[in-house]
């Protein structure tokens, strides 16, 4: 009763390849995304700002551009940290240089500027594939912290190494530094999230992604078939690199505020996004928003039950944080190991055919 396909009529070919060709996933859609724009900045506080929400949105923004290239394109990338560091100390370059620059064009140009990066470090996908890609991008992501924290240009020569946001006005409202209020600053990161969400569904399902999951089921067949691996390979670890980018400007100019590299963009980042799209499920856009919505609240939630109402030590209880969500992960992987998007296209299937599911 709640969810039916029966009665719609499709006539063009566009209404039927349309975006949302459902429209119980339609009008599902735009009610959260009108909650998002017009409900939550009203109520959001700080605490659920810094701790849940913009953490969300960010890495999501990273999960996004990582699924890309892993899920959808079969590259394996550990390098998602250090292409965060690219977009975060390009955002800072681009404050600097430019004073009076929107701070959504400083956002964009630095997820640009990533782009190319990814651009370069992607190459070697060319040639190596699999487990050697991997490491040749784990190389990436030391090569390029160290860089930032070794070359005192990427930092303008600053004495503790770390870069700051300045303050930016927009109709004489903070949007960048340490004055921006939690409604301003999750409706930017809302606008970037939502935006690239839409972006990269249509790409995984236009003719470039398409390409993208012929290399990545069987590269040596899909060049047979006519796809050009090196324009297949290469966009997609620039597309990638866009994304991942844009979140790590973001992360700096909205969330930190102040970063050093080795500190905010280290390997563990990288796993954690990788963690993101596996438990999320690969090649799926729902995927990765749920797969990032997991690892971010999660621990928050386990760390209040722990501290706030079993009255645990902080210690112990960030012992025990760890333990749990790598059992969790462990027990998601088995249950389901296409992650979260699988569970939900069961429970879709499920819905379609109520109230006799089988």
């Amino acid at each position: 009763m709640l969810y039916r396909e029966v009665g719609e009529f499709k006539t063009s070919y566009q209404s039927d390849q349309q975006t949302f060709p459902i429209t119980s996933d339609r009008l599902v859609v735009l009610s959260l995304i009108f909650i998002a724009f017009f409900v939550i900045p009203f109520f959001i506080t700080e605490y659920m700002a810094s701790a849940i929400v913009l953490p969300f949105l960010i890495f999501g923004i990273a999960a996004l551009g990582l699924n890309i290239l892993t899920g959808y394109c079969g590259q394996v990338s550990l390098g998602s940290g250090g292409f965060m560091a690219v977009g975060a100390y390009s955002c800072y370059k681009i404050m600097t240089s430019f004073p009076d620059l929107n701070i959504f064009f400083c956002v964009i140009l630095s997820g640009l500027v990533t782009g190319v990066v990814g651009l370069a470090f992607g190459l070697p996908s060319l040639r190596i594939k699999g487990f050697y890609l991997a490491v040749s991008t784990l190389a990436a992501q030391f090569f390029l912290v160290w860089a930032f924290t070794k070359f005192p240009w990427f930092f303008n020569f600053s004495a503790s190494g770390q870069i700051t946001a300045n303050e930016r006005l927009m109709f004489d409202i903070p949007v960048s530094g340490a004055n921006v209020a939690a409604p301003v600053a999750y409706l930017i990161c809302l606008i970037f999230f939502v935006s690239l969400a839409f972006i990269a569904r249509n790409l995984t399902r236009g003719s470039l992604g398409r390409k993208w999951m012929a290399i990545r089921d069987m590269d040596i067949a899909a060049e047979i078939i006519g796809v050009n691996p090196l324009t297949a390979k290469l966009s997609a670890f620039c597309i990638s690199s866009i994304y991942i980018g844009i979140s790590g400007a973001l992360l700096f100019c909205l969330y930190f505020g102040a970063v050093e590299a080795g500190d905010a963009f280290g390997i563990d980042k990288s796993f954690l996004i990788l963690f993101m799209i596996i438990i999320g499920g690969l090649g799926s856009i729902f995927g990765s928003i749920a797969g990032a919505a997991f690892l971010v609240a999660m621990p928050v939630i386990l760390k209040n039950i722990m501290v706030d109402f079993l009255a645990w030590p902080v210690d112990l209880a960030s012992h025990f944080e760890f333990l749990i969500i790598g059992a969790l992960i462990v027990f998601i992987l088995i249950v389901e190991p296409h992650g979260f998007a699988m569970l939900w296209r069961i429970i879709k299937e499920k819905l379609r055919l109520w109230p006799f599911p089988h």
